[in-house]
């Protein structure tokens, strides 16, 4: 699957293209949604850039690739895609999907512009290959930790199943919340049906449920479970990775899937670009644009303005990294080293702590923004 130049920009050149790879999971066991809506994103910028002249007059080609939510495919198809010849590669969603990714890029030499995955340790050893624009997992759940402090809640369970995302997602909010007197409960979702872990709730007195876990299973029937037991009427719920965010997640859950916190990357108000693009993008998908969508149009933008200016040579795009200044539908994107951050980093994209409206599912409600 690849985009294809637009007649005007085809005709002005000789026939080649300047072609980037895109990773994004697009079948399960992957968050299909979620790579719908990076997709589009990123195809809606490189249709602007062909619009507005392409790559020194030469058409940007996105060269796409599912990975599937599966570190070894997303692997062979960074190799792949740098037989293919591209100046780059963009995108991916999955956290440990995207650490194999970036892994391989930097053995391979192949710059790799990471949209929407959070995890901190991206690589094992700082590189200059790999950069990324969402914000550090550490960082955006520091700020959802606040927001639980800032509710009241001290006793937090955790439903999480075995991951590396899961388990540092787990971490951060320990060693930020202990110091602070909160307590952080684990909950394995693998090992507890949901009845069962509504027990262990009740017992545990947590006031808060925090689902670690994938979605729409076992998500959703945890939802539900919790939803019906009269003895958690008072507890919330919270899904720091973004569950919520979903058509998929209000379909299947309704009024059960209101009032849930999540993080997204959004400001609190667009601008005139970022209004724009989320024009165009609702047109494309039918849908409300998620964030997602937005971190893939601001992935291309970034990397279109690179090669005007770098050409599509793949160490000194690789080296233009800390000298990008680029307006974004969110606001500048600019790039430096993060302490703890093994990736030249955007700090930060604008964060959000949103829920749906018990009142109306389908809109959305600020609950806390940085």
């Amino acid at each position: 699957m690849s985009t294809p130049p637009s007649p005007a920009i085809a005709e002005r050149n000789d026939g080649s293209s300047v072609r980037i790879g895109a990773l994004v999971p697009l079948t399960r066991p992957g968050w299909v949604e979620a790579g719908q809506h990076l997709l589009a994103g990123l195809e809606l910028a490189v249709s602007d850039v062909n619009y507005a002249g392409g790559i020194a007059g030469r058409p940007l080609e996105l060269v796409v690739r599912d990975t599937a939510a599966d570190p070894r495919r997303a692997a062979a198809a960074v190799d792949e895609l740098a037989r293919l010849g591209v100046a780059a590669v963009a995108g991916e969603y999955h956290s440990v999907v995207a650490r194999a990714a970036a892994a391989r890029a930097d053995a391979l030499g192949l710059p790799f512009l990471c949209s929407s995955a959070v995890l901190d340790a991206l690589t094992e050893q700082p590189t200059e290959w790999v950069a990324r624009l969402a914000p550090a997992q550490s960082h955006g759940w520091r700020i959802y930790a606040d927001h639980l402090l800032g509710a009241g809640h001290s006793l937090i369970a955790v439903a999480t199943e075995p991951s590396v995302y899961w388990a540092s997602g787990t971490r951060v909010l320990r060693e930020y919340l202990a110091p602070r007197g909160a307590t952080v409960i684990e909950l394995d979702a693998r090992a507890l049906a949901p009845k069962a872990l509504c027990d262990e709730l009740v017992r545990s007195r947590a006031t808060a449920l925090l689902l670690l876990v994938g979605h729409p299973d076992p998500a959703v029937p945890i939802v539900r479970a919790v939803r019906r037991d009269q003895r958690l009427a008072e507890i919330m719920m919270g899904a720091p990775a973004g569950q919520p965010e979903c058509a998929e997640w209000a379909t299947l859950l309704g009024d059960d899937g209101a009032a849930i916190p999540f993080l997204r990357y959004l400001p609190e108000r667009l601008s005139p670009l970022g209004a724009r693009v989320e024009t165009a993008l609702r047109e494309r998908l039918a849908d409300a644009p998620s964030f997602v969508a937005f971190e893939g149009y601001d992935t291309i933008a970034v990397l279109a303005e690179v090669l005007r200016t770098q050409g599509a040579d793949r160490a000194r795009t690789a080296g233009a990294w800390p000298r990008v200044a680029v307006e974004g539908t969110r606001g500048t994107i600019r790039f430096s080293r993060v302490p703890g951050i093994s990736v030249w980093q955007w700090a930060w994209a604008p964060v959000q702590v949103v829920d749906r409206d018990p009142a109306q599912p389908d809109r959305f409600r600020i609950l806390h923004a940085e």
